[in-house]
């Protein structure tokens, strides 16, 4: 058997893919004639019928190992606000940590002249990590918009960054454990120029009151001396429609405190 022809089969065969070959009762002429009937005599893909089964295999080339590409770079700028982010997805602090899948810490920018608290994350939520992402997000990213707050040009977060069992109300001492820990420091290093605090549980933690968002919305707050804002969770809007047109009322509070300070 000529070298030649014994090279270019087996080239030709890696081509096809063939995963092995039998050599032994192959004559020269037997090569040449299957080279000669080129790639589309087999079918692509297909292993050309052995002529003796006893015969020892000899496999293909090995594939071209593929190098994994490298993951993309974290999107979020490095500093004390990224640093504690890390240190609150590890947080064991109190009980949620057992069902969580994930720490919501929040998201926006870390710039923003408004931060937006909310109560809990959701099932959506702890299954993204991201905060308001449901339909009481999109209600309230509607409502931000209308008030002139552009998403991407706030900071979202929650009072508690794990989510409640079957979404049931935050408790006493996991609100004290999170904001203490957590929330304070989250918003001490934003330093926004005024603050919305959306559902009881988050206008209670800010404001240090009892009272109920009635009675709580339709004035100025203060939070460590930044103006506060509160009004109904975009949640309860959405069973609630009627007192829509007095959340929007809140939102327009809201520009004016912060078109004041311009």
């Amino acid at each position: 058997m000529d070298r030649p022809d014994l090279t270019r089969y087996l080239r030709q065969l890696g081509e096809l893919g063939g995963p092995e070959l039998f050599l032994d009762s192959m004559t020269a002429d037997e090569v040449r004639a299957a080279i000669a009937a080129g790639p589309a005599a087999s079918g692509r893909g297909q292993r050309p019928a052995p002529l003796d089964r006893g015969a020892a295999p000899v496999p293909a080339p090995a594939p071209a190992r593929r190098h994994k590409a490298p993951a993309p770079p974290d999107p979020r700028p490095p500093g004390p606000l990224r640093e504690l982010e890390v240190a609150a997805s590890g947080c064991t602090l109190c009980r949620l940590h057992a069902g969580r899948k994930t720490v919501v810490f929040g998201e926006g920018d870390p710039a923003a002249d408004l931060v937006v608290v909310g109560e809990a994350p959701g099932q959506e939520e702890d299954r993204t990590g991201r905060p308001f992402v449901g339909r009481a997000g999109k209600l309230l990213d509607l409502l931000l918009m209308a008030a002139g707050f552009p998403r991407g040009r706030v900071y979202i977060c929650n009072v508690l960054k794990c989510r409640p069992p079957d979404n049931r109300n935050p408790q006493p001492d996991e609100v004290g454990t999170c904001t203490s820990t957590w929330l304070h420091r989250q918003i001490e290093l934003i330093t926004p120029r005024v603050l919305l605090a959306v559902g009881k549980f988050a206008a209670q933690a800010l404001t240090g009151s009892d009272d109920a968002i009635g009675r709580l919305r339709g004035r100025v707050h203060a939070w460590r001396g930044t103006p506060l804002v509160v009004s109904y969770h975009p949640a309860y809007l959405l069973r609630s429609p009627n007192v829509i047109r007095d959340a929007w009322l809140d939102y327009q509070l809201l520009r004016a405190v912060l078109d004041e300070q311009a």
